[in-house]
């Protein structure tokens, strides 16, 4: 008896009546006449569902999505501050303008990216709903039916995730620019600022385009770990590494002051994106935790402080 080797049997072309893809994302668009299209890619703004058609999505975005995109947004205001702070922290009023501006900048950002966004005029964004890493990167599950000629059909499986960001870091990008430009005409000095913005966007850019997924599912932790070190480091930047000069100097500066409060708000940040609130009355509580890390280190200090070890241990061997 002779053997017959099994083949994956699909309907190529155009069809009359709607049949299956093979793959994941391959699907079929349904034409002006009535046909469907062969296998292939959605359109933008479509998901393929159980049925291999590509249907337009129309989920809203849920607590979690709101926040992925809040901490997207995040990610150049706290660069644009640490640039400020690093490289042109030379007078309050250069570095309080720059920071009005930074914030302004990435605020207009996101309501000129939301409003023309679909639907256009709206603050909402119609979306497909995510339900997998695996959406973030279809291109890598384009199939190969009987290991022949592989069908393209990488889309935006996570419309509109993606391509969002990178329209909102382009629009906050020229924001930059122009906004900054017309500062100068106050004589701040705002050249190394914009510098670091044309360094930084691409980056964020390049990195969401590769890491988007990851990010997705990790961004709460990582807000937290950046939270604590960021914390400890700007502490331990500070001359006076005793508990009473660590709490004067965190609220009589009005420099640690803004400092401690971006940490305390990365901090509720995270927790709120680990807990996404579906326990309200518990969740809450967890928000106690947010000086947690401050008051740790202050607390601490004495036993933490290398120059007090050092000197304790040659007093010890004396």
């Amino acid at each position: 008896m002779s053997y017959i080797p099994l083949k994956y049997e699909f309907e190529t072309g155009i069809s009359a009546k709607l049949k299956p893809c093979p793959g994941f994302y391959c699907g079929r668009s349904k034409l002006l006449d009535g046909n469907y299209s062969a296998c292939g890619s959605c359109p933008r703004g479509f998901k393929t569902n159980q049925y291999s058609e590509c249907v337009e999505c129309n989920d809203e975005l849920i607590l979690y999505d709101w926040l992925y995109l809040g901490f997207m947004a995040l990610l150049p205001l706290l660069l644009h501050f640490s640039s400020i702070e690093n490289k042109v922290l030379r007078s309050s009023r250069n570095t309080l303008i720059l920071v009005i501006c930074s914030v302004i900048e990435v605020g207009v950002a996101g309501a000129i990216t939301l409003f023309l966004w679909d639907p256009v005029g709206s603050l909402q964004l119609r979306a497909c709903r995510t339900n997998d890493l695996a959406d973030w990167y279809p291109i890598f599950y384009n199939p190969q039916p009987n290991y022949e000629a592989t069908l393209h059909c990488a889309h935006e499986a996570v419309y509109p995730l993606y391509t969002v960001v990178l329209v909102f870091y382009a629009v906050a990008d020229f924001l930059m620019l122009f906004v900054r430009v017309g500062v100068s005409f106050l004589k701040v000095k705002v050249a190394k600022s914009i510098y670091a913005g044309l360094y930084f966007f691409p980056i964020l850019a390049f990195m969401h385009l590769v890491l988007g997924g990851v990010l997705y599912y990790a961004f709460p932790f990582i807000t937290i770990i950046i939270s604590v070190i960021s914390c400890a480091y700007n502490f331990s930047k500070r001359k006076n590494q005793d508990i009473r000069s660590l709490c004067v100097e965190s609220v009589t500066d009005w420099r640690n002051v803004g400092i401690i409060l971006c940490h305390w708000f990365l901090h509720g940040y995270g927790i709120i994106s680990i807990t996404e609130l579906k326990n309200p009355q518990q969740d809450w509580c967890f928000l106690g935790l947010i000086p947690l890390p401050a008051l740790l280190y202050i607390l601490t200090v004495n036993f933490t402080d290398p120059d007090k070890n050092a000197y304790f241990v040659s007093s010890s061997f004396n």
